[in-house]
């Protein structure tokens, strides 16, 4: 075959199965899983990446998941082994076609392996809805692509650092895919299949430069050095390292005392105020500044209906037992003051708070601000632990693995089956569709941290007003204009409003590295499995 035709086949080959993908996934609406149609080839890992993330979304026994695991290792070493030897450079003698594919057999399962942890990662940031953990799952495959783009390429790939090529190559391929992704997620039509082709041509040609670089690197710095090994067991770290620091919700860990807490509301204002901290926060017992303000307590009301201190391990109690709680302190304070009742929460605060709506939407509440909400969460699913099978039971189990190991060197431990975590899986087609969706009578505004852009795909995600500000998750409500804005919602009876230029961009360029949705349709452990899918409309509260 000459250069050119079998540039020719490499590009055919690289193309047609990201457009194949993207006419699938098209044809079936599904338009939150879009982005991740130009990955299918790929180079190393980042291909691996778009097929574990189907795998751990969508199995529903053990039985399939070995089933679907071994397939796609088997499928994936394969297509490399046609990728490299197309690509293999003109006057460089190319090893045997049985060779080639022993090899790439071998680095599919082994890159299976390694990128699995991360895979669920992006699994657990799909549930809760959390940034952090779709970062964390990024960061070691960005790491470890140059080192695995030699695997199949040459004999002693393990030794050495990979050449500056390597290195720019795939992260050439991270800002194509990036960028493929935010237009492919954000179209429709066969403009997505042509876009996705596209894409994949240009996987065809990184395959070619990468395989180039492997086989004629202009140097190879400590070529007798073992590295990648250490490179692997520093990537398998990242991911426990990152759990332990983040933490399962990064809810703000801490005494809290924003200004709300630590400031007199001004005379303007004849609301009384509950204050919801966050996931892993706790409280002592001081009372806020101001005696219309409380404090809300995970533990409950004492005997004269005074907040209760709580320990960071009772905010991972489930949402509705919370918004239990919520209710009764709620009538507690009407009672003693005589005012229309203001909510204040951030972060699980805030999904508590919108729990409390939903159960009791006629309530002496008026007015509602959520600071760092959850958006759109409850995208993915897997049963708890008792459950022998569901969709994700393997994926559950993973990321018990992962908790369990950080929970080694942690005071309080964090769960992946806690009542917390269970109550927006087992109860995901309403946070999924309903979190930021108005309440008749009810005053409802969510300030929103730019950084909530990368955790829900592009579409709509509010049907409330927003303000959305710099800043990362559960930073919002210390900052001083979402204080102003906050005493004037509360003064004023009147919605904020503030629409960001860089959030819509951030929310699509995200698009491409977000594990896909559990359709609504299809899991029988959620009761409402008729409701709206906004994976499916691209819209929030609909059929409410």
């Amino acid at each position: 075959m000459s250069a050119r035709s079998r540039l020719a086949a490499l590009l055919v080959l690289a193309a047609l199965l990201p457009a194949a993908e993207a006419a699938v996934l098209a044809a079936l609406h599904f338009r939150a899983a879009l982005g991740l149609a130009p990955q299918i080839t790929a180079v190393r890992p980042y291909a691996t990446y778009h097929d574990l993330r189907w795998v751990l979304v969508y199995h529903d026994s053990w039985f399939w998941f070995v089933v679907e695991f071994l397939g796609v290792s088997l499928l994936r070493g394969l297509l490399s082994t046609g990728l490299v030897a197309l690509a293999w450079p003109v006057g460089r003698e190319r090893p045997s076609w049985r060779w080639l594919a022993r090899r790439n057999l071998e680095i599919a399962t082994l890159s299976s392996l390694l990128i699995s942890p991360w895979a669920a990662l992006s699994v657990a940031a799909a549930g809760v809805a959390l940034s952090w953990y779709l970062f964390a799952s990024l960061l070691p495959l960005i790491f470890l692509s140059p080192f695995l783009q030699r695997a199949g390429v040459v004999e002693k790939w393990w030794r050495g650092l990979p050449s500056i090529e390597l290195v720019g190559w795939s992260m050439l391929n991270f800002a194509v895919l990036t960028v493929a992704g935010s237009i492919t997620s954000s179209g429709t039509g066969w403009r997505v299949v042509a876009v996705a082709g596209l894409t994949g041509a240009a996987n065809g040609l990184l395959w070619q430069r990468t395989v180039r670089a492997a086989l004629l690197p202009g140097r190879v710095r400590w070529a007798r050095v073992p590295v990648t090994p250490v490179a692997f067991l520093v990537a398998l770290l990242l991911p426990l390292v990152a759990q332990g620091v983040i933490g399962i919700t990064a809810g703000g860990k801490g005494e809290w005392r924003p200004p709300v807490l630590s400031q007199n509301l001004p005379e303007s204002v004849d609301h009384a105020v509950i204050a919801l901290a966050g996931y892993g926060s706790r409280y002592d017992g001081r009372p806020p500044a101001d005696p219309a303000v409380e404090r809300f307590s995970y533990r409950g009301l004492d005997g004269q209906g005074r907040p209760l201190p709580y320990r960071s391990v009772d905010t991972h109690q489930s949402l509705g037992r919370s918004a239990e709680r919520l209710a009764v302190q709620v009538d507690a304070l009407h009672r003693r003051t005589g005012r229309p009742v203001a909510l204040v929460g951030q972060s699980e605060g805030a999904m508590v708070a919108r729990t409390y709506l939903e159960l009791r939407p006629r309530s002496p509440v008026d007015t509602v601000l959520l600071f760092s909400p959850l958006v759109r969460p409850g995208r993915a699913y897997y049963p708890p632990r008792d459950a022998a099978s569901g969709w994700g039971v393997a994926t559950g189990w993973e990321l018990r693995g992962i908790f369990a190991v950080t929970n080694l060197a942690r005071r309080t431990r964090d769960d992946p089956d806690e009542p917390f975590v269970r109550s927006i899986l087992d109860n995901a087609p309403f946070y999924r569709n309903g979190t930021l969706c108005p309440v008749p009578g009810v005053l409802m505004v969510a300030f929103l941290p730019t950084v909530t852009a990368a955790e829900a795909p592009p579409g709509q995600y509010s049907g409330i007003p927003t303000f959305q500000v710099p800043a990362f998750h559960g930073g919002v409500i210390g900052q001083q204009v979402s204080q102003q804005r906050l005493i004037d919602v509360l003064a004023t009876g009147q919605a904020v409003r503030l629409r960001r230029g860089e959030y819509a961009p951030l929310q699509r360029l995200s698009a491409a590295w977000q594990a896909p949705p559990l359709l609504v349709s299809v899991n029988p452990a959620w009761r409402d499995r008729r409701a709206p899918d906004p994976a499916i409309t691209g819209r929030v509260c609909q059929g409410r």
